[in-house]
């Protein structure tokens, strides 16, 4: 009977860790598998980008924006998530000249540059380095003024590091009426 009740116990602790477990999941970076895998599979992408500049090998952007499809009669703004992680195992120092870390475009299907993010923003002429340990992540959330944009079209965000243009990632989206 005490044998009973403590697996009871038992496994409504192990329950009540899974239910306080983040459900957010972290993007993890997919092995690529030994040579056999490799022969099975030749065309399958790596996980990381490979860059030409070997410092930021290792580094992911992950872009996600919100609402989606954007309501231009609901909404002003444009969230814009983006989040660098480092999937390599060693640290990746990154320096920046000024306090402004990453750009943001607003583009229409025809790639013309609609609306820049950081003409509403001062930035402060202070060098700065920001360093990313392995498995860490940097989230940058910020938001962007709809203002140019028209109805049932597709327009194009478009991020990157001015600083470091290797690192640069877009997303489409529909706005709605």
């Amino acid at each position: 009977m005490s044998r009973s009740v403590a697996l009871a116990l038992l496994s409504l602790a192990i329950a009540g860790h899974l239910m306080a477990e983040d459900p957010t999941p972290q993007p993890t970076p997919q092995k690529r598998g030994g040579w056999f895998t490799r022969m099975l599979h030749p065309f399958q992408s790596s996980p990381a980008p490979n860059y030409k500049d070997a410092r930021l090998r290792g580094l992911v952007l992950d872009l996600k924006l919100s609402p989606q499809p954007v309501k231009l009669s609901e909404v002003r703004q444009l969230e814009v998530k983006i989040t660098l992680t480092n999937f390599s195992k060693r640290a990746i120092a990154l320096d920046f000249p000024t306090d402004q870390r990453i750009e943001i475009y607003l583009k229409n299907s025809s790639d013309v540059v609609l609306t820049t993010w950081s003409d509403n923003h001062a930035f402060d002429a202070n060098a700065g380095a920001v360093l990313v340990n392995p498995g860490e992540h940097i989230y940058y959330p910020e938001t962007i003024a709809t203002r140019e944009l028209t109805p049932n079209k597709v327009f194009i965000v478009e991020v990157f590091f001015p600083q470091y243009p290797e690192l640069r990632i877009g997303q489409k989206f529909l706005t709605a009426p």
